[in-house]
């Protein structure tokens, strides 16, 4: 993925400032806000974040579990590449971080103009959601087989 975003940063048609920023951020600054409306998508050059969650407890208590860590090369924010969509989790610098934030509308007309690179960033994007949603399936399950236990109803099973 580092070395396909390189190419495309660093080509004259997909200019920095209009299509794309670099941003540093401090450990503990949030960078998305679930539920926010994004357009851009962020690879992550440098740092670590954690993905959080968030959860009401019976209406009166907020959570904001940690759903994954990602590192140097990981993307996020992918649900906007094609539009504008509601964050799905919000997102913290761990440690400080360097990023590029890509814009979606931009990135969307590159990629149309170069579909070799389209062709490859998609497929790249489909197996990093394939492994998320793998991750996600599994947490899942044990989380289900966990209440299920908990509340006595495998003996009714």
């Amino acid at each position: 993925m580092k070395q396909l975003i390189d190419e495309i940063i660093s080509d004259a048609q997909f200019p920095e400032g209009s299509a794309w920023k670099r941003r540093s951020i401090k450990a503990g600054e949030k960078i998305l806000e679930k539920g926010e409306l994004g357009n851009t998508l962020f690879f992550l050059e440098a740092g670590d974040v954690r993905v959080l969650g968030g959860a009401d407890i019976e209406g009166q208590i907020r959570v904001a579990p940690g759903l994954c860590d990602l590192s140097a090369g990981s993307i996020f924010g992918d649900i906007c590449l094609y539009g504008s969509h509601r964050r799905t989790a919000s997102v913290m610098a761990l440690t400080d971080v360097m990023l590029l934030e890509i814009r979606s509308d931009m990135l969307s007309v590159y990629l149309d103009d170069h579909p070799v690179q389209g062709y490859l960033l998609l497929k790249a994007l489909f197996e990093i959601m394939a492994q998320r949603l793998e991750l996600a399936n599994d947490r899942v399950e044990k989380l289900l087989a966990w209440g299920i236990k908990a509340h006595e109803i495998d003996k009714y099973l």
